[in-house]
């Protein structure tokens, strides 16, 4: 059974779905005001392959990730740029497709955004005022957090505990709060900037409302897994959390599931240390399924560093797999044994990757299993298994075929092997290494691999 570390409760759950064999997950997707970062790809392609594990196992995956095209940034970045914020939000959310696609990143069951769903918006505030959740002030609503019973559970805080650290804290709306703790749910406009019309005037919604509103109407009132990155516990999702179940009186998720950072040379990347880094950029210069290997085979919730090496040791390790993969199939002596131990790999793969989506032990095992592979144990039952596995992590690779003149070459040296002109035989070795080509000799026969 597949355990899942749940923040809400800091343990260890068993994997119980709402309705049978389906899933339905919820992601935090981009602010899109510019390109991608190394953290939101992170974020990106650890639920992919969490989501891809559970196809793997037979469920079916109703995946849900938006895109928040109405903010403060987006809305400061479209009057830089002389666009639109919904012009501004269009480009970089075409250049997320782009990105994530060369991550091999799956495109979400659906992408909902913001702006399509302001009616919807508008009508949940209007649920939580007439239910005394929500407040209007100057045109602003708020949300009471001292109505929510449970507020800052998942980010294990205690209101009282909050209300200290808020004590003394004076910005631009803390005249128009009940409390300093709440949070606005609707946000009037100022002059220029966008609007759309409302109860309370023209305005737009805050970010917290908009993540509710959506998982909720494209998933229902429960949801089994809501997943994001570590730093939107709160408070992004502990408001999401306090709205949702205020306006449904149900449960909003039944797991929450947060990834780690993403350090840059061991330091936590930001604009001010200049090891800020775009996708965007970085694809440039780094192959996308590299720095999705990289992403993807490492632990979802603990801390990755990104260095120069750590994309070179995933590029050689991305390479044995790939040349793992296209090696010509054999028929071994004793099938039966063989069918047991790729059994046994299987069973391996599924106990690292059922204890809460573990990559790192997950590849380890793959690895196992494409050195057992490598010692001339593929057939066509391992090969599908084998490829399962690595669609996982979202390696996904189209089977090389050599060009007419370098399997003729092949051939030639086979037949200068088998007439003992081991001269010629290691010059034509010698021809097919300068073109990038690895000769291995076997009891099964001559293998291949590219450099």
């Amino acid at each position: 059974m597949i355990k899942i570390y749940d923040t809400m409760t800091r343990s260890l759950r068993d994997f119980i779905p709402l309705s049978e064999n389906k899933v339905k997950m919820y992601v935090c997707g981009p602010t899109v005001y510019n390109y991608i970062h190394i953290g939101n790809a992170r974020s990106a392609v650890a639920f992919d392959t969490i989501r891809r594990y559970f196809e793997y196992r037979g469920y079916e995956v109703t995946y849900v990730s938006n895109f928040t095209d109405v903010d403060d940034k987006i809305i400061m970045a479209a009057a830089q740029a002389g666009l639109s914020p919904k012009e501004l939000a269009d480009k970089f959310i075409q250049a997320f497709m782009e990105d994530t696609a060369q991550l091999g990143i799956k495109k979400a069951t659906k992408h909902p955004r913001v702006m399509d769903y302001m009616s919807e918006i508008i009508d949940f505030v209007s649920v939580l005022m007439d239910k005394g959740f929500a407040y209007e002030s100057s045109g602003d609503v708020y949300f009471r957090v001292s109505k929510s019973s449970h507020y800052g559970q998942l980010a294990n805080k205690t209101i009282e505990d909050l209300e200290v650290g808020a004590s003394g804290r004076i910005d631009s709306e803390s005249d128009l709060k009940e409390n300093p703790l709440d949070f606005a749910l609707w946000k009037s406009a100022k002059a220029g900037e966008i609007f759309w019309d409302s109860p309370w005037g023209k305005g737009r919604p805050g970010w917290h409302i908009e993540c509710s509103v959506m998982a909720t109407e494209i998933l229902g009132d429960t949801i089994d897994i809501h997943g994001g990155g570590a730093d939107l516990e709160f408070p992004h999702h502990t408001n999401e959390i306090a709205q949702s179940e205020a306006k449904t009186g149900h449960p909003f998720a039944n797991y929450w599931m947060h990834n780690g950072f993403v350090n840059v040379d061991n330091e936590k990347m930001s604009k001010s240390l200049g090891n800020f880094i775009t996708v965007h950029d970085m694809l440039k210069q780094v192959d996308g399924q590299i720095l999705r290997f990289f992403l993807a085979t490492q632990q979802y919730r603990k801390p990755i560093n990104f260095t120069d090496k750590a994309i070179h040791d995933a590029e050689i390790n991305l390479k044995y797999l790939k040349n793992t993969y296209s090696q010509p199939q054999n028929e071994s002596v004793d099938w039966d044994e063989d069918a047991r131990q790729l059994q046994t790999y299987q069973d391996s793969f599924k106990a690292a990757m059922d204890d809460d989506f573990n990559a790192a032990n997950g590849i380890t095992v793959v690895f196992d299993f494409a050195k057992w592979i490598n010692s001339g144990h593929y057939n066509q039952d391992v090969k599908e298994a084998f490829e399962k596995m690595l669609a996982v992590f979202g390696i996904v690779f189209e089977e090389e075929v050599l060009d007419a003149t370098i399997e003729a070459l092949i051939e030639e040296r086979q037949v200068a092997r088998a007439n003992r002109d081991f001269a010629k035989a290691d010059q034509i070795r010698d021809q097919l290494a300068a073109k990038g080509i690895k000769l291995l000799d076997t009891k099964d026969g001559v293998r291949w691999t590219r450099d």
